[in-house]
């Protein structure tokens, strides 16, 4: 795994899935604010003109020359929860993102779980 200070380097960089698939462009982490570890990524997905950032768990990923390469498939990416290429993961959605890979969620100090890097 990757150290968190240097999440900026890797941003544009493409996201792969446990196949070798392409999912996307790297676009920031989220880290879990209870051990500052970082928990998702938001990968940038989609057609130019419907652009969306979609969560994706970091546990297990592992980085290659010019990638990152995610314990996940593409097609359960697919459908995972996603927001606006400009917004912003509210608290309230936090859960979804945990729900929708099937990891434990518990709310962190203040109400938010993950912090964006």
């Amino acid at each position: 795994m990757f150290e968190a200070e240097n999440i900026k380097d890797w941003r544009g960089h493409a996201v792969l899935d446990a196949e070798g698939r392409r999912i996307g462009e790297l676009e920031s982490v989220y880290v879990d604010t209870s051990s500052d570890e970082p928990a998702f990524s938001a990968v940038l997905v989609g057609l130019p003109t419907r652009r969306r950032l979609v969560f994706v768990p970091l546990d297990g990923a592992t980085v290659g020359p010019g990638h990152l390469k995610v314990r996940v498939s593409r097609k359960q990416v697919k459908n995972a929860p996603s927001i606006d290429r400009d917004g912003e993961l509210l608290a309230d959605e936090e859960e979804a993102v945990f729900a929708h890979y099937e990891r434990p969620y518990r709310q962190g100090a203040g109400g938010r779980r993950l912090a964006r890097r």
